[in-house]
């Protein structure tokens, strides 16, 4: 394979190219996308290394890319072409979950995977930095089968894709979680794509983040992306979501409070204590979850604001210096930034000045590692990382003439400690506890009617996992419509069965318009075989699709000219039929399995949307094993008959 340079499309080294993390997608790096889809994702592997060496059945090719030069760290993207005859199933199940079960199956899915550490130390180098090995011999002998990447999307090759899931930092990634996603989303507006869909299960401690967003911030943390509400599980509906969420955000603290002031004690401490720390009034419950999550995000992760009541700092058991050391080298510290009238100086600086009176080096670099947003006698040492330099900062911050100490000068008052004792792991314990005995479980608040709506409403929420981006929607891409003597129109087919009915398929099966660049003096003719080989390459049911007459456009002749009958970038839907499929077969070219049976459960749900399910023995209907109420932790039973079948049974005459 030719492999092509970006700086003078000049052939190149198999190794010898590294894109820049942060810049990978954007228009014109790697290359400029101009093109559908497809085109773009083909146009995008010209400058990937192809990993030849592979014994596997689909092709693999990977991009060495830089998230940083000092100090230095590269990652891989490996993309998979999946084609449809190495699929153990070809219907995608995610497509059924998001509601796009009535899509036509394409012949190719392309899979864009950042690997975990774990899969990465299962390949083996060869020959360069780039030829990872990723035969995986352990049972699993795909890279894309395995769980716990950094990032796994998949695209078919109509532009739909889904994104199926994220790590960051928190799970062991060498990148935040928003890092991942702003390199996804360039990604997905540089290849054009159409729709993705994500499941966002994300939890943390027990809590499940989309009810923490979205009630802290009226969305869920992919919302930050553009990713909206795209289907809901048990019947939920965007409404009922968006009302759900509304009325937990705007539930008064006050009124809170009022009802469960007598059963739980800690819910009106915990409002108290946010309430002291902000700048601003906390009324709502959405105000207070805003806060907090603001507030997680300032908050350092070594070491957070706390509070002593020692002028020493906490000696750790191993520490190799003495207690009277730390001190002395603390007071010296804290002496040399009075010096300084309580402005920000460097850390160079300080470790300089208090190395006048300290020499070992250190205790130095270990006490300024340590005293940072902690209190030392009447003052706050302050740190923070310039974010100009890049050079960490410290401060002063006399905290004595707003909260005095007793006379031994070491104690705190209660406001103080309130203030400066807030840790990361103490703001997640009270998120938790919120979170339990608010939004989840409701025996704290019994007799309130008021209070119990809101577990109902977390329900719903939490019942909403589908979420969808729009990036292009329904037309592929946007291209100037003329350019280098060429015009551009868009178009979908009408499939026809082949059993001599004049019945035709549902318009909501029709593929999404595909767009297709002419000559001026393009012909019917010409325009029909375009068609024909365009729907064919992407769709695997229609690999021998005829197009046979419009259904939006009168043709007289098929060697009339195209842009004389069809104005520019105009839509146009050309009917056809698939020579191999009758009308009962349809069913089996679009995404929905039609082996998965008739979901009819007592939520409306009529399609299968990823919940357990359970199926009557008798009829034969699919229903969710919790509209039924079978636990989730309690096993599917051998027998199940709905309630339907039972009541006739009940009124069955008896025999004689």
């Amino acid at each position: 394979m030719l492999k092509v340079d970006v700086v003078g499309n000049k052939k190149r080294k198999r190794c010898g190219k590294v894109f820049r993390f942060k810049n990978f997608g954007e228009p014109g790096y790697p290359v400029m996308f101009n093109g559908p889809f497809r085109e773009n994702v083909n146009a995008l592997l010209e400058y990937a290394n192809l990993e030849s060496n592979l014994s596997m059945e689909m092709p693999m090719w990977s991009f060495q890319l830089e998230v940083h030069h000092h100090p230095p760290l590269h990652i891989l993207l490996f993309v998979i072409e999946e084609p449809i005859e190495a699929a153990l199933n070809r219907h995608c199940k995610h497509c059924q979950y998001v509601g796009w079960g009535n899509h036509f199956i394409c012949n190719k899915k392309y899979h864009f995977v950042l690997p975990s550490k774990e899969a990465l130390a299962t390949c083996t180098s060869c020959e360069g930095c780039c030829d990872a090995v990723t035969t995986i011999n352990n049972g699993k002998s795909k890279l894309i089968e395995l769980q716990g990447h950094m990032m796994h999307g998949v695209f078919h090759s109509n532009g739909f894709g889904h994104l199926l899931c994220i790590n960051g930092l928190e799970m062991g990634s060498n990148l935040a979680g928003n890092q991942i996603m702003e390199f996804w989303n360039r990604l997905c507006y540089g290849l054009q794509a159409r729709k993705v869909s994500l499941n966002d299960i994300s939890q943390k401690r027990g809590m499940e983040l989309r009810l923490v967003n979205g009630i802290a911030y009226n969305e869920s943390w992919f919302g930050h992306w553009g990713y909206k509400f795209g289907r809901g599980c048990f019947g939920v509906t965007q409404s009922m979501y968006h009302k759900a969420i509304q009325a937990i955000r705007s539930m008064p603290l006050y009124l809170i409070i009022h009802h469960i002031a007598n059963s739980n004690h800690g819910i009106p401490l915990i409002f108290s204590r946010y309430q002291t720390l902000s700048d601003q009034s906390l009324v709502t419950l959405g105000d207070l979850f805003c806060y907090m999550l603001d507030l997680k995000s300032r908050l350092p992760r070594e070491t957070c604001i706390s509070s002593y009541n020692t002028n020493t700092l906490a000696v750790e058991t191993n520490c190799r210096w003495s207690p009277k050391r730390i001190e002395m080298a603390t007071r010296v510290i804290v002496e040399a930034l009075k010096r300084t009238k309580f402005r920000w100086v460097s850390r160079q600086e300080v470790r300089d000045a208090a190395r006048a009176y300290i020499g070992d080096t250190g205790l130095l670099d270990f006490v300024l590692k340590s005293l940072g947003n902690h209190v030392v006698g009447n003052y706050l040492v302050r740190r923070s990382l310039n974010p100009v330099t890049k050079v960490l900062e410290y401060c002063l911050e006399d905290i004595s003439n707003v909260h005095p100490y007793d006379n031994e000068g070491l104690v705190m008052s209660n406001k103080v400690k309130d203030k400066y004792k807030i840790t990361r792991a103490q703001l997640m314990k009270d998120m938790l506890y919120l979170y339990k005995y608010i939004l989840i479980d409701p025996k704290p608040m019994m007799g309130s009617e008021f209070l119990s709506a809101i577990p109902l409403a977390a329900r719903i929420i939490l019942d909403t996992k589908y979420f969808i981006k729009d990036y292009f929607g329904d037309i592929p891409y946007q291209v100037e419509l003329g350019s280098n003597d060429k015009l551009n129109l868009y178009c979908t087919i009408w499939l026809r069965n082949n059993v001599g009915s004049d019945e035709y398929l549902n318009k909501a099966i029709m593929p999404p318009h595909e767009c297709f660049t002419l000559k001026r003096n393009a012909t019917i003719n010409d325009l029909k075989l375009e068609v024909e080989r365009n729907f064919r390459e992407i769709y695997w049911g229609l690999r021998s699709f005829v197009v046979e007459s419009f259904r939006n456009l009168s043709v007289n002749n098929e060697t009339e000219m195209v842009f004389g009958l069809i104005e520019v970038g105009g839509k146009v839907v050309l009917e056809g039929w698939q020579g191999d499929i009758g009308i009962n077969m349809i069913e089996q070219i679009c995404e929905s399995d039609p082996n998965n049976g008739i979901m009819d459960c007592t939520c409306g749900t009529i399609e299968d949307d990823g919940e357990r399910m359970v199926s009557c023995d008798i009829c034969e209907i699919w229903q969710h094993s919790r509209c039924v109420r079978i636990p989730n932790d309690e096993e599917i039973p051998h027998i199940f008959l709905c309630k339907k079948c039972e009541q006739e049974i009940v009124l069955f005459p008896s025999l004689p």
